[in-house]
């Protein structure tokens, strides 16, 4: 399919998008995603995983580039608002040019909940992620974030997302559970589907950031502390990712930083198939956490 140079702007319905986190744990102690743990900081409700966004952007990227989106799509996005389960979120995608687009998605009231761009490859363009990460600076003089560094990478593990397990204590579901919440339904995330042109069932967009973290690694955060996603983007290599595959991932940090609410920092992790081969898919996810839910954060002069 192509595309003249108009541009061309997809609007997707209204969904109400599924808390599955509210048994979460990270480092033994609940998450952000538990009513009470949200109140602690002030927060009206236990904020729903950012990336259930990604799947309402699916059906709109597929009808501008078909296949190729689950080949080499990328969808990078900033988070704006958090969403409470009960909201309702709307996406839109405009298009400029051929193969890239501009995304975003708000509340009924109009709130915005993210913001970002999505491409298809192997050529893309710079994505939202992309500039929003060489705009970052020195951070100054970091307390929770302190032992980490740019350049710091972990050991490879192995791991793979199959139908009926959960995903350990960071993410306390199956792929089967998601799918059955999930705002954007497809033949091509099941088995048997007569149509899947890659004959095997793959993983949806907002499951790659879930095989990503999967292992439970974690860089050393001083804690406890609460976090929450800032930024994420999912990029594919030429290929979608498959149900019950083996991949090994390879992680860095590739950027620190802060506000005034979070100390931050930037991971990228490259996914391969466990057999070997160049990288399938990439993970660049901005990880912030609360100063106020470290207990002797010094206080601002």
């Amino acid at each position: 399919m192509t595309f003249a140079t108009t541009e061309i702007t997809l609007t997707g319905p209204w969904r109400s998008p599924a808390q599955m986190l509210e048994e979460q744990e990270v480092d033994g102690h609940s998450s952000i995603h538990d009513g009470d743990t949200a109140a602690s900081l002030g927060l009206t409700g236990a904020p729903i995983e950012a990336p259930t966004h990604f799947s309402q952007f699916d059906p709109l990227a597929f009808r501008l580039w078909g296949r190729r989106w689950f080949e080499h799509g990328c969808i990078s996005c900033h988070f704006r608002t958090m969403v409470v389960e009960g909201e309702q979120v709307q996406a839109s995608l405009t298009t400029t040019g051929v193969d890239s687009a501009t995304v975003e998605a708000h509340k009924t009231d109009g709130t915005p909940v993210l913001t970002g761009t999505a491409s298809v490859g192997p050529d893309h363009p710079p994505s939202a992620l992309t500039e929003r990460l060489a705009a970052f600076g020195d951070p100054g003089d970091l307390h929770i974030v302190d032992r980490l560094h740019v350049g710091m990478r972990s050991d490879t593990e192995i791991v793979s997302v199959d139908r009926s397990t959960p995903n350990g204590s960071g993410y306390p579901f199956s792929l089967d559970d998601k799918l059955a919440r999930i705002t954007e339904a497809s033949p091509w995330y099941s088995d048997g589907a007569a149509d899947n042109p890659w004959g095997r069932a793959i993983l949806p967009f907002e499951m790659i950031s879930v095989l990503a973290s999967k292992s439970g690694f974690g860089w050393p955060v001083r804690g406890p502390v609460l976090g929450l996603f800032l930024d994420l983007e999912v990029r594919l290599l030429g290929t979608p990712l498959f149900v019950g595959e083996p991949y090994a991932l390879s992680r860095e940090v590739v950027g620190l930083g802060q506000s005034r609410r979070t100390e931050s920092y930037w991971t990228r992790t490259s996914i391969a198939r466990a057999t070997g081969g160049d990288p399938v898919a990439e993970v660049l996810l901005h990880s912030g956490v609360f100063k106020d839910s470290f207990a002797g954060y010094p206080k601002a002069q």
